[in-house]
């Protein structure tokens, strides 16, 4: 290529509209005339999803790759580093397959349990999110691979994720729902970032130039390139203005069009697109030269996996039980020890390089045991002779190991969970169970917290989250004590879902208002005191350890924390030193605590290391609505070393210079007697404005299509436009009982719910050009009974400037 000054002035405006556009669902747009390639992109974000060159997405038909253990497992070790590892393997496995850009990692906040995504992220807290986040960043680039951090942002529920308005306060937006993002951007400097579908208090998150610009650019100094996500598009000369450079997938005529009239006529000065061509030149310029990897060392990546499952499985409780031991015969039930459920579904499903299940991993090692399956994980309604033939098993058993879990027909992308229960047939067999008076050893799968009515009456609970391709053989590492466990919650287990804050309001309509404010998940449940299943930060060993000699010392711009930990039992382990800050609160409220620093520390037995931790007083900064910056205040900290988020060992008190500011009073946050507290309260409270709630008919652009069933042409639509998934269903449903038909009607399944969760606007953006806009206009017009005039623009060609392709 030649120099990026050069070709902004050989360029055509043609040629310019195609650049700041994506083409063939994964690639950027090459300019041939001008010796300018393409580059390529993978779903990410703890593993590849590789499409075929003319693929049109879906999550089908992918070429094998590492699946390492999702963001729900790997921040589960609370060690950065192995996330980092795993970034360098994904890196190489991108080079393999010819792949420049990972889309990853997702480090939204997990606000609320019942998110279909969580899985695919880190954490309730931004501190740990930002640090993992960056981490795997830093793993992939470091390889010469670009990344793109997703979704900026807000983005934190999937029922209305594409059209949906998240109204938020500006210190909740400052504080939890941009500082992991914050974080990346300086510390990691990622290539690019994906912006996400949904508004900002009003705003697209495409179109948003104080999001884009205000903050991403000038606050933080991002210098790289901002992509959409796929489909995330309005307005395109809003888009490019706001700051949005690259749109994907691209190849829409409407875009195109869009651009290439603005300019052309006169309305939109070119050197806002230039701006953006600039961005998209200077990424392909990065990556010219990117070379293919010959060779994969798949055995090792597949052992990586296997070592990220066994630090980030979380013994949740044992009596004693665990480790079992190897000679003594076991009853095994529930089909996930067969099926098991290793990653989450939809954009980041993998088709994996190879594949452990427990019952591999238990029949390699020579464990003697009886199999039951107990329920089948595609149903949901109990199964009495499946159940009836577990109890009878039972009774010649002192000690059931029984595997449970959220399957990937109830926790996906494009789709909320309905409640925080395990599935019905699951629950009645645990019922049937405990009748017996059985030892019952638990092994949990699945990505987001789940109720556990039955938690007091069995005996041990390992969670292995979704353990990656290898799970099967940590989780059998695990159970008998060939591994340590040492996993600890980055997430808060609520008892029930009734305690989580404003949890009747979850993701039922468009608008989605953040009255909890900075109250998200542990900074909530220990401010008010709330009763939880498993605290932020909570997890067991085989081992026990001894903290003594704490102390913190201010140096310059930092505090200096040293505590001596002592390993107490007799085995070698983990320990996850967590180092929680309790802030003044002399002009404002704030959490009871929160975390500023960690980090994990293998010790033999008897073996005692001095542990130093380094915590940033900008992270000590709460955000200041009246000065619209972050600031230190004045007044004396509380610093503690913990366990988790509730259990402090020791703790220093020390006196930081810094400033007050008089902040509006906002009382309803200061006992947390915010339960029922009303739009007009909140919009009070934070001089935000939550619009009026748009109906839902006629339908437009933006129209959920499951809500097209409201009428009968919206029916008739809606069947239509997701045929495709239905019809993969039926195929998949037709393969041979085995992995390969089980990941193909997850992904099936998993585009039925994402079409479900789709719009007009975000398929024509989506569909590479086989879903043209005045197509897409014209079946809503026929979806609000408007026939004749659907078909007028159905036939009504936009007319738009070739692409050089």
């Amino acid at each position: 290529m030649k120099e990026i000054e050069t070709l902004l002035k050989e360029l055509t405006l043609e040629e310019k509209v195609a650049l700041v556009s994506g083409h063939n669902f994964m690639f950027t747009n090459p300019v041939s005339r001008l010796n300018i390639p393409s580059i390529r992109m993978s779903d990410g974000p703890h593993g590849l999803r590789i499409q075929g060159n003319d693929e049109i997405g879906g999550a089908v038909g992918t070429e094998p790759a590492t699946a390492f253990p999702a963001a729900c497992t790997s921040s589960a070790t609370w060690n950065p580093l192995l996330v980092e590892k795993m970034g360098n393997a994904m890196a190489d496995e991108a080079k393999f397959y010819g792949v420049n850009i990972i889309l990853g990692p997702g480090v939204n906040i997990k606000r609320n349990p019942l998110c279909g995504r969580n899985f695919e992220y880190f954490s309730e807290d931004p501190f740990l999110a930002g640090r993992f986040g960056a981490a795997e960043v830093k793993g992939i680039q470091e390889k010469g691979v670009g990344v793109s951090v997703k979704h900026y942002a807000a983005n934190n529920l999937e029922n209305y994720r594409l059209m949906g308005d998240s109204i938020i306060d500006e210190r909740a937006l400052r504080e939890i729902y941009l500082k992991q993002f914050e974080y990346i951007v300086k510390a990691a400097k990622p290539e690019t970032l994906m912006c996400s579908y949904n508004k900002i208090n009003g705003v697209y998150s495409s179109e948003n130039e104080w999001l884009l610009t205000k903050v991403l650019r000038n606050d933080w100094g991002f210098n790289g390139l901002v992509m959409s996500d796929w489909g995330t598009t309005h307005d395109r000369i809003l888009g490019v203005k706001s700051g949005l450079d690259l749109e994907m997938p691209g190849d829409t005529d409407v875009c195109r069009k869009m651009l290439f009239d603005a300019v052309n006529d006169g309305y939109f000065p070119i050197e806002y697109l230039d701006k953006s061509v600039k961005n998209v030149l200077t990424l392909v310029k990065k990556h010219e030269d990117d070379k293919v990897l010959e060779k994969i060392d798949w055995d090792d990546h597949h052992e990586l996996a296997k070592e990220i499952a066994l630090e980030g499985a979380v013994l949740s409780k044992n009596d004693g039980i665990l480790p079992l031991k190897q000679e003594e015969n076991y009853l095994v039930i529930g089909e996930l020890f067969d099926k098991t459920r290793y990653q989450g579904a939809g954009s980041s499903l993998i088709e994996p390089s190879e594949l452990v299940s427990p019952k591999d991993a238990f029949d390699k090692a020579g464990v003697i045991y009886k199999y039951i399956k107990g329920y089948k994980v595609n149903e949901f309604i109990p199964n009495e002779e499946l159940i009836n033939e577990a109890v009878n098993a039972s009774k010649d058993y002192e000690k059931v190991v029984l595997f449970l879990g959220l399957t990937d027909y109830i926790e996906t992308e494009g789709g909320d969970r309905e409640n925080m229960s395990l599935p019905e047939n699951q629950l009645a067999l645990m019922d049937a169970l405990l009748q017996e008076n059985k030892k019952i050893v638990v092994v949990l799968n699945g990505g987001s917290p789940v109720e556990l009515p039955f938690f007091d009456d069995i005996s041990a609970l390992l969670n292995m989250y979704l353990p990656g391709q290898n799970g099967g053989e940590a989780t059998y590492e695990l159970l008998f004590g060939l591994a340590n466990p040492s996993g600890r919650y980055a997430e808060t287990w609520p008892l029930k879902y009734t305690d989580v804050p404003f949890n009747e309001d979850y993701s039922k309509t468009k608008q989605e208002v953040y009255k909890e404010s900075i109250y998200v998940g542990y900074r909530y449940y220990i401010s008010k005191g709330k009763v939880v299943r498993f605290p932020f930060g909570y997890g067991l060993s085989y081992t026990t350890f001894e903290y003594k000699n704490f102390k913190v010392t201010e140096k310059g711009d930092e505090l200096l924390v040293k505590v001596d930990v002592t390993n107490t039992g007799k085995l070698a382990g983990n320990e996850v030193v967590q180092i929680y800050v309790s802030s003044p609160r002399n002009n404002t409220h704030k959490p009871l605590r929160e975390l500023k620093g960690f980090t994990k520390v293998n010790l033999k037995p008897n073996e005692t290391k001095t542990i130093e931790v380094s915590v940033s007083k900008d992270d000590l900064k709460y955000y200041s609505v009246s000065k619209h910056t972050f600031v230190l205040e004045d007044g004396e900290y509380s610093i503690e070393v913990g366990k988790n988020s509730r259990d402090i060992i020791l703790t220093q008190n020390l006196v930081l210079k810094g400033e007050r500011v008089d902040e509006k009073e906002q009382d309803v946050y200061q006992d947390l007697a915010f339960e029922d507290l009303s739009n007009e309260c909140y919009e009070d409270a934070w001089d935000v404005k939550i619009p009026e709630l748009e109906p839902t008919r006629p339908f437009t652009m933006e129209t959920r299509f499951i809500d097209l069933k409201q009428s009968f042409f919206g029916k008739l639509v809606y069947n239509l436009l997701i045929k495709v998934g239905t019809k993969e269903l039926k195929k998949a449903k037709k393969l041979k009982e085995g992995p390969e038909r089980d990941n193909k009607i997850k992904g099936a399944m998993s585009v039925i719910k994402m079409m479900e969760a789709s719009s007009f606007v975000t398929l024509s953006m989506t569909s590479g050009g086989r879903l043209q806009y005045n197509v897409a206009f014209g079946l809503k017009e026929i979806s609000n009974g408007h026939l004749f005039r659907g078909l007028k623009h159905i036939c009504t060609k936009i007319k738009a400037p070739k692409s050089p392709n």
